[in-house]
């Protein structure tokens, strides 16, 4: 009876003290299981990320490939079918004109009537305005927020409260077609940019540029346009100054700004080929006008007036200036065949 007794209590106590390893099994089972369920989440979780994210990655992928294949916009000239004009050398611009700067010999014809927007080339006339001005050229001048681009929204390396002198602005607004100097120019001129810009359409008057109309200094503006026959008379004219040589074919210049020094360099690499001899030059380009280039260079012994507009291609206008110049060293003065003669006019 008593064994029984005790029999009993022994269980009893060895129930109690296996109850609690029991316990603590079971949360370990639901553990184990809640771990693997979430183990399982995570992974599927991680999967379906893997998948959206490689979905995501192909749209923007797929989206790229739609932004590329997107035509860029046509230039005037394009509109007007220039380009299906065909001439001798087989230039890659549709409208040209070269002419001996001595005898006024015409010596390449292509279209060279036809008015178009002239980007960059607007500056060359910037630069001259302010070159008969006689403005002090050591006057500082303060970029502002009148200069910044709300035409193209293009940026500049020449920062909102930015210091130079008027002289270095001309330096870069001729050798490195910076807008924003060009712009600063013209809004510091006397009685402002509306006077200025009055300026440049009453210097082109002058000059005989029956074709040619100016809005701002830039260029930026498609309202900008010209003729090859214009620019011609205003590269001829242009050549003549000093300033406007020196500062067109300078290849590079350091410029202090604030405390930094910056390089700025030549938008045409011709200046900088030993093969050329240009004492004046300018390009230009936005969408509407293509690549532009006019030079006055010595070719053969001859200076020549050079026009390009409307090239198709980065560097397509200085492939044409080339053409040119071996066509002219090849051929003896009185030897150099015409050019396409047909003459389209444009208006926009």
């Amino acid at each position: 009876m008593l064994n029984r007794f005790a029999h009993a209590i022994a269980l009893s106590l060895l129930a109690l003290w296996l109850a609690p390893v029991a316990a603590d099994a079971a949360p370990h089972k639901r553990s184990a299981k809640k771990e693997a369920h979430v183990s399982i989440v995570k992974r599927a979780r991680v999967a379906k990320t893997f998948a959206v994210g490689r979905q995501h990655l192909v749209a923007r992928q797929s989206r790229s490939v739609v932004r590329l294949a997107v035509p860029s916009k046509p230039s005037f000239g394009q509109m007007a079918g220039l380009h299906a004009t065909q001439d001798d050398l087989d230039l890659r611009s549709s409208v040209a004109l070269v002419i001996d700067q001595d005898s006024n010999e015409i010596l390449l014809r292509k279209n060279e009537s036809a008015v178009l927007p002239i980007a960059s080339i607007t500056k060359l006339m910037t630069g001259l305005v302010i070159s008969e001005a006689k403005l002090p050229m050591d006057e500082m001048i303060a970029i502002s927020q009148d200069d910044v681009d709300t035409e193209k929204f293009t940026g500049s390396r020449l920062r909102v409260g930015a210091t130079l002198t008027r002289g270095e602005l001309m330096q870069l607004a001729l050798m490195s077609s910076e807008n924003r100097a060009a712009h600063a120019l013209g809004r510091t001129y006397p009685g402002g940019l509306n006077a200025f810009v009055e300026a440049m359409n009453s210097r082109a008057k002058l000059l005989g540029m029956g074709d040619t109309k100016y809005v701002e200094p830039t260029g930026l503006s498609s309202r900008n346009q010209s003729s090859a026959q214009d620019l011609a008379r205003l590269v001829a004219f242009a050549s003549n100054d000093p300033m406007l040589r020196e500062l067109t074919t300078t290849p590079e210049r350091q410029v202090e700004v604030g405390n930094r020094t910056m390089q700025f360099h030549t938008t045409n690499r011709l200046v900088k080929n030993p093969a050329w001899e240009i004492g004046l030059q300018k390009t230009g380009y936005i969408a509407e006008a293509g690549q532009c280039l006019v030079m006055q260079a010595k070719v053969a012994g001859r200076k020549l007036i050079m026009v390009f507009l409307d090239s198709a291609g980065k560097l397509s206008r200085i492939a044409d200036a080339e053409r040119v110049r071996k066509w002219v060293e090849t051929h003896s003065p009185n030897g150099i065949p015409s050019g396409n003669t047909l003459i389209r006019q444009v208006n926009g």
